[in-house]
């Protein structure tokens, strides 16, 4: 059986499912990395709602796919980018998410990290934005999970300079109650970050940030890098104080940045492991053994497709994650919160499929094309 799938360029073109999958099996915890993914959460698709109602979240499916997540020893970043916040989610349903999340992980013995905002409130001052970060922090660590502090837009917004973000962070540090990840997101993520830490100039940006850490000992477990340059990362993670680890959020390099180099390497915090979760898995744990070159051999060719998913504009990933886990099994359909699965195209979604199924993702290949079958008709492609 052949599928026709449309290109960048409004063509058909013959198109050979895989037959058979990748076999990944569930295993413990990860030993030589810390890594977490960056999980979506899965909408109901029965909800009567428009883009701009509170998101209505399927839990049930939500919450098992977190399980899927963790039966394969990773961690699970609860309530970060993936889960579509700032784009449909609001800080309700995110705070609902992280109970929910991290009341699941106590269950059954996953490990969860959940982001701290400020997305309750879309602009103030300072003191309005030290406000919400509390009362976001206050939840998470009642929750028993990890804090990340997330890049912030009122703050972006709020701050006159530098000395704005070391208050800021200074106040939160001191009050958390066990070491928090900081969260550094570039504005191809979120453009309403631009020049985050008080400058556009990245080095001087990268300059604050080692001050809020070296202000603060024991308090920073580690720093999240997304901006999508393995130079900057491997430079920062250099210049960090031992024993505060660096988590690449670089869906572009993340392969060469896991693996380090003689002078140390990153752990992961990553959106692309939602859809690579179980291949990502057996990838570390070959790196366990201290297997680089198995380990790359693994993870390299599933490059192209984080390349592709992440691509400008970056912020709509979430939906070829989205699509992957429909195709996958984990959901019984394509339907995000915000309506954001109208966000990328169609020749951008067959593509996705186009690779995905060629890295052996999918549990039940006949499955997945016969669901992107459908998308394709629903498109007006026949077959």
């Amino acid at each position: 059986m052949t599928l026709r799938l449309p290109d960048a360029h409004g063509s058909l073109r013959t198109y050979e499912p895989r037959s058979e999958p990748l076999a990944f099996t569930p295993g413990a915890d990860l030993s030589s990395r810390t890594v977490l993914a960056a999980a979506h959460v899965v909408a109901d698709p029965f909800a009567d709602v428009t883009p701009d109602s509170p998101a209505a979240i399927d839990w049930d499916a939500t919450l098992a796919f977190r399980r899927h997540l963790w039966s394969h020893g990773l961690g699970v970043a609860e309530a970060m980018d993936t889960a579509q916040r700032g784009m449909g989610l609001d800080w309700a349903g995110a705070a609902e998410l992280i109970r929910r999340s991290a009341a699941e992980a106590k269950a059954v013995g996953g490990r969860v990290a959940c982001g701290v905002g400020t997305d309750q409130i879309t602009s103030g001052g300072l003191a309005e934005v030290r406000a919400a970060y509390e009362e976001q922090l206050a939840l998470v660590e009642a929750s028993g999970a990890r804090p990340i502090l997330m890049a912030s837009r009122a703050l972006t917004a709020a701050a006159r300079g530098p000395e704005d973000y070391l208050e800021v962070y200074g106040h939160l540090l001191r009050q958390s109650a066990e070491p928090v990840i900081l969260h550094w997101l570039g504005p191809m993520f979120d453009p309403a970050l631009a020049g985050y830490w008080g400058s556009a100039d990245l080095d001087a940006a990268t300059r604050t940030l080692l001050d809020v850490i070296a202000a603060h000992p024991g308090k920073v477990d580690g720093v999240k890098v997304s901006l999508l340059d393995a130079g900057r990362e491997i430079d920062l993670r250099r210049r960090l104080p031992e024993g505060v680890r660096c988590y690449t959020g670089d869906d572009f390099h993340y392969p060469e940045l896991i693996a380090g180099d003689d002078q140390g390497f990153s752990h992961a915090l990553l959106g692309i492991f939602d859809p690579l979760g179980p291949l990502a898995a057996q990838a570390v744990r070959v790196l366990d053994t201290g297997d680089g070159t198995g380990f790359r051999a693994l993870l390299d060719p599933t490059v192209a497709l984080s390349r592709h998913l992440f691509q400008a504009p970056t912020r709509f990933y979430k939906t070829g994650v989205v699509l992957l886990a429909w195709l996958a099994g984990h959901q019984t359909h394509f339907t995000m919160v915000g309506g954001l699965q109208s966000a990328r195209s169609l020749p951008h979604l067959a593509r996705a499929y186009e690779l995905a199924d060629g890295l052996g993702l999918f549990p039940d290949p006949k499955r997945a094309e016969e669901r992107m079958r459908t998308l394709l008709a629903m498109y007006g492609v026949t077959q």
